[in-house]
């Protein structure tokens, strides 16, 4: 099979490269997936880089942390059995996704009803999920209150507007560049700040007269440092990615004063943690939401797997244009 792999860390169009390999065999509790598709997620390029929160157990290392497929084969036990033939989402490949085989837990592969396309398939979990888990379960955003984000015009940002129009939840939205004032607010946003224009604390208290109780950063550096100081007392913040690859700074008498949190998330330490019960019910909220747009992704572009450098040379642009994909076969 092929599969894209990279032997050290580095810039991912330089590191990456598509070799024919031996296709493995999934052991109990696996499923074998034939992949159709993956999306190029920041995470997969922090990951490449060596700038993301886990490095591979060993090289060359294949990237792809989700995607869409069908399972061919199982190693054994109940669930495999039960998933075998169908179409799933995978969430978590021990081998990675981008290559024409994945092997998969069969706990973290999810049939697929018929009428999501493989697009928007492949993208199920790290943004859709981790939109509704951050703003329905971790910061539990209540209705007519603020969200403050920062990345506002990611495809995830964009996701976290339509959830806030649809759980009655006011968006504040952090941009860089100012073409994408209109779009956001075109999409529901309730206000749209963009950076140059001054101190982001400043300009939030503009908007809402003092601060914001919640707020989402993926930043870091000055970004999510301006967040953070917008918090109003009692407020929370999540970090949940680290774009800038430089910290936030706070003053702790900030923080004090305020009583403020600061919280980290990652979604896989985060999914490792709940419940089976609770997780089917997310997957199924999250499916729902897929189906009637509310957290439909915009795809910019697809890719062939042979191609994967251009892959991800076009995901790391600023103006990307939406999800860029990967795909493997059809």
């Amino acid at each position: 099979m092929k599969a894209a792999q990279f032997d050290r860390h580095g810039s991912p169009a330089d590191a990456l490269t598509v070799r024919e390999i031996g296709t493995p065999s999934p052991g109990r509790g696996e499923v074998l997936v034939r992949m159709l598709a993956s999306p190029v997620n920041p995470s997969d390029l922090l990951y490449i880089s060596g700038n993301y929160t886990i490095t591979p157990d060993s090289y060359p290392a294949t990237p792809g942390f989700e995607g869409v497929g069908v399972v061919e084969a199982t190693g054994g036990g109940l669930l495999g059995a039960i998933r075998k033939g169908k179409r799933v989402a995978v969430l978590g490949s021990r081998t990675g996704c981008w290559a024409e085989y994945a092997i998969c837990p069969a706990k973290q592969v999810f049939p697929v009803l018929d009428d999501i396309p493989d697009e928007q398939a492949a993208g199920l979990f790290v943004n859709p999920m981790t939109a509704l888990a951050l703003t329905k379960e971790v910061l539990a955003v209540p209705n007519g209150a603020w969200l403050l984000q920062s990345a506002a015009g990611s495809s995830l940002g964009k996701m976290v507007i339509s959830l806030g129009k649809r759980a009655g939840f006011k968006t504040l939205n952090v941009v860089r560049r100012r073409e994408q004032v209109d779009e956001l607010k075109q999409l529901g946003a309730d206000a749209v700040i963009v950076e140059s224009d001054g101190p982001i604390q400043e300009q939030v208290a503009k908007v809402t007269g003092g601060g914001v109780g919640y707020a989402l950063d993926c930043v870091g550096g000055a970004t999510g440092t301006g967040v953070v100081r917008s918090l109003t007392a009692g407020g929370k913040a999540v970090l949940y990615g680290a774009m800038s690859g430089e910290p936030i700074s706070v003053d702790p008498r900030f923080m004090i004063s305020n009583t403020a949190a600061v919280q980290g998330f990652w979604l896989g330490e985060w999914v490792r943690k709940q419940s089976v019960l609770k997780m089917l019910g997310l997957v199924s909220e999250v499916r729902g939401l897929v189906r009637t747009g509310t957290l439909k992704a915009t795809i910019a572009a697809a890719y062939a797997l042979d191609n994967v450098k251009d892959a991800v040379t076009h995901a790391a642009k600023d103006a990307r244009g939406g999800k860029v994909l990967v795909k493997m076969s059809s």
